[in-house]
């Protein structure tokens, strides 16, 4: 149930006189404060693992972004390596994308 049908069904438990105002203002109270706690936690995670992100020293042909991703994401830096060279082939974007990540992370 989304945060907009539980609220819908507490107003009309409301209107039904199911609840009191003041048991509707509580009620409506947990819910927010419930979706605002799961929002943090949810998002949380990718958060976490990208705020890890550095460019390796150990594991680099060029600038290590392909290492580091390989650290952070736990699959190995040669796949990245030719998803990079994949997308500068076909697309072109490939090398932008490298570039900009090896401008704004840190190195390790």
């Amino acid at each position: 149930m989304s945060l907009s049908d539980e609220i819908k069904r507490l107003h009309e438990l409301h209107q039904a006189g199911a609840l009191s105002d003041a048991e509707f203002e509580q009620a409506k109270a947990r819910i927010l404060t419930a979706s605002t706690v799961s929002l943090d936690k949810g998002g949380g995670a990718l958060s976490d693992e990208m705020s890890k992100l550095r460019r390796s020293r150990a594991d680099r042909w060029l600038g290590g972004v392909c290492g580091g991703l390989g650290i952070v994401s736990g699959i190995d830096s040669w796949i990245w390596r030719l998803a990079f060279v994949l997308f500068t082939l076909a697309y072109g974007a490939g090398a932008l994308i490298y570039l900009a990540l090896w401008i704004f992370v840190p190195e390790e």
